[in-house]
């Protein structure tokens, strides 16, 4: 299950009301629920937001960073153009194996191109080879100590108008208890400050899921 600060009830509430989810999203969910790590995928309701938010936005060339199981790919790319392209980049071939067999399912794996690489390391030479400025939109959600890096990067490379989402920046609320200072916090809350008052950005932290921060760039 998604991490969330919304109470059970109202999560099911919005989930059967609007996260209007494919047949391979709801059996990825089931089966991603039942890993140790199943707290690391975005719920339904994010699903959804995301999916709205990518079509809203006329995305037609996406990046993800931290894919998974897949879930959150599959509610980019299924809103992307059939000539559209989502680049993801993950480390972890054992999970992505899962991501790959329900884009094949859902009929996407023609426009998810998986990169198994360090995320940076594969954001810096799409930046090497010119590419600055021709994304429309991107997702973080990896090892939260490499988001400012990724954010970096990733404004280098959307145009103008695009979109940055960054998950997990309330951290189960951890961000507003300065008695709580690990890497993880520390990272996302000085994040979080940074990209409010980031002059190259229009910013908006939303309350859907863990939080998902907003970043329009200029």
């Amino acid at each position: 299950m998604s991490r969330s600060l919304v109470p059970d009830a109202v999560a099911g509430y919005v989930t059967s009301l609007i996260a209007a989810e494919t047949d391979a999203q709801r059996r990825l969910r089931a089966e991603t629920a039942r890993l140790p790590m199943a707290m690391m995928q975005i719920g339904a309701d994010q699903g959804a937001f995301l999916t709205f938010l990518v079509g809203a936005i006329g995305a037609q060339r996406a990046i993800e960073i931290g894919t998974f199981t897949g879930y959150s790919a599959i509610a980019i790319a299924r809103a992307l153009p059939k000539s559209g392209q989502l680049l993801c980049c993950d480390v972890n071939e054992q999970w992505t194996a899962i991501a790959q067999r329900y884009w094949n399912e859902a009929g996407l794996d023609k426009r998810i191109e998986l990169k198994l690489a360090p995320a940076l390391d594969t954001l810096e030479a799409l930046i090497g080879k010119g590419k600055e400025g021709s994304f429309d939109f991107a997702f973080i959600d990896a090892d939260k100590t490499g988001y400012d890096a990724y954010y970096e990067a990733c404004l280098k490379l959307l145009r103008p108008g695009g979109v940055i989402a960054l998950d997990n920046m309330l951290w189960g609320g951890a961000v507003t208890d300065l008695k709580i200072n690990d890497k993880d916090t520390v990272a996302i809350r000085a994040l979080n400050e940074k990209i409010a008052n980031d002059a190259r950005v229009d910013a908006s932290l939303v309350t859907i899921g863990d939080g998902v921060m907003l970043a329009r760039k200029k």
